[in-house]
């Protein structure tokens, strides 16, 4: 029996820890040696500037391929085209919600941030340090880039068959450019680190009283969120207590919360809701496609992380330039699902599209992300959970007894359930075609007795919704440390 190959070790976590330090270590900097501190501003420039050059390849390849998935979840039939309509709906109104806060909190107000200006004068800058920042290359704008790309997705639609392999060599195209984003994260500490410094260094406790307040109204956005919104209309719909299905998936969140990506728990969340009465054909269809499309949690954080910006800089946004934004953010936000660091591109691409001059303040914005990463990745769980119990119940395949005896406690969810539950029997309405071919169980029959977590992965294949959406899953493309992402 060949020997199972060594799985990589999970580093992200290290990555996390490095970030937060930074950002202490940087506020410490920031108060007690300012003048110091301030002189750190180029490292969060060169960041800055590293996260702008993936811009333009990170809009292009997912919005492309996700084209391309929303497709193949269409062509699934009724539950497909509800799924999406729900989730493209419920996205977009994350983000006004985002915005709304946004503009009754007014975060990073009186900051007075510097304005990014790529072509400002270096000539106060050590010649070594201006070298190597000019080293970086520019990026090309964003508009142009996004048009062109759903330009390109729907052409390469419309070409079926012959269509598939240059959707397949964008997808190995995918694969480079998400490991240099994922090479760059790993530079974030030292970005998070002189940015804080210098804002610190330049606006004392007031930089860390309004980074506070941020966290703190994305938190309690994301709660009213969960409760109030998700929670009204699942029992409006179902009859669901939100509390009781929240109890039920305590599990689940204390995975995410340790590991900051609600990928980590995408199996774990197909076998409850199949224990708790939706029928498996909704949540093989559902599940996958809203873990790259119903990414709740990240929209409202996109938002008002870009007033938080337009704020510190004294750059406020009119209220056409911010739904401007909300729709450049409703199809940008589609392509934040797949790698860590793809979530930062999205933003600055949003504020590059509408004033470019406000990507000075995306180095304050890495120092904090991962205080908000929980908050992201709890809601966007959240948020798939009541999604496959509504559409259950809106297609007729949805059990409310067996949910009430399930979510009461009185049927107890076997951990076994779990087994067989991996991508590749959700991942689209070919997986049982490609497993007969491979002489596997379908995605009917059931998961191999050894626990095979779903058919073989083909590494030219386009990538469907929840491959996009599973970048950590073990034999997936996009794939580029072995571990689940970060939202």
């Amino acid at each position: 029996m060949p020997a199972k190959p060594a799985k990589k070790k999970d580093r992200t976590h290290w990555l996390y820890i490095l970030v937060i330090a930074s950002v202490i270590l940087g506020a410490a900097v920031g108060l007690m040696f300012p003048e110091f501190g301030k002189s750190l501003k180029p490292l969060g420039d060169g960041f800055v500037s590293l996260i702008k050059m993936m811009i333009g390849p990170v809009i292009f390849c997912t919005i492309v391929l996700g084209i391309g998935s929303i497709a193949k979840a269409a062509t699934v039939g009724k539950v497909g085209g509800l799924a999406l309509l729900y989730f493209m709906a419920m996205s977009t109104f994350a983000l006004g919600l985002g915005l709304v806060v946004g503009n009754l909190v007014h975060p990073g107000e009186g900051l007075a941030l510097t304005p990014y200006d790529p072509d400002a004068a270096q000539a106060d800058l050590d010649p070594t340090v201006a070298f190597l920042l000019d080293i970086i290359p520019g990026s090309v704008p964003v508009l142009p880039v996004l048009f062109v790309a759903l330009l390109v997705g729907f052409a390469l639609q419309g070409m079926g068959e012959s269509g598939k392999p240059l959707l397949k060599g964008l997808t190995l195209i995918q694969g480079v450019v998400f490991r240099i984003l994922m090479m760059i994260m790993w530079i974030a500490p030292v970005g998070a680190f002189g940015a804080i410094a210098a804002v610190v260094g330049s606006t004392g406790w007031s930089a860390i009283g309004a980074m506070a307040l941020l966290m703190g109204a994305f938190y309690a956005t994301c709660i009213v969120f969960i409760v109030v919104v998700l929670g009204t209309l699942l029992r409006l719909v179902t009859g669901v207590s939100i509390f009781k299905l929240m109890k039920y998936l305590g599990r689940e969140y204390l995975l995410i919360f340790a590991t900051s990506s609600s990928e980590s728990a995408l199996p774990r969340l197909i076998a409850k809701m199949e224990h708790a009465g939706v029928h498996k054909s909704v949540v093989g269809v559902t599940v996958p496609t809203g873990y790259s499309f119903n990414l709740d949690g990240t929209a409202i954080y996109l938002t008002m992380a870009a007033l938080f910006v337009s704020n510190a800089m004294g750059l406020e946004m009119s209220l056409g330039e911010q739904i401007g934004l909300l729709v450049f953010m409703i199809i940008a936000s589609k392509g934040a699902a797949g790698v860590t660091g793809a979530g930062l591109a999205t933003l600055a691409a949003g504020l590059q599209a509408h004033q470019p001059q406000l990507l000075g303040g995306m180095g304050v914005i890495v120092g904090i992300d991962k205080f908000m990463s929980e908050a992201r990745a709890l809601t966007n769980f959240t948020g798939n959970a009541v999604a496959t119990m509504l559409i259950g119940k809106w297609v007729g395949e949805f059990d409310p007894v067996k949910a009430d005896n399930v979510l009461s406690g009185r049927d107890k969810f076997d951990e076994e359930m779990v087994v067989g539950h991996g991508l590749g029997d959700y991942s689209d309405d070919r997986s049982a075609e490609r497993s007969a071919e491979r002489g596997q169980p379908g995605a009917g029959q059931g998961a191999p007795e050894s626990g095979n977590q779903g058919r073989p992965f083909d590494p030219l294949e386009s990538p469907t919704a929840a491959e996009q959406a599973f970048e950590g899953h073990p034999e997936s493309s996009l794939n580029v440390v072995g571990s689940a992402p970060q939202r």
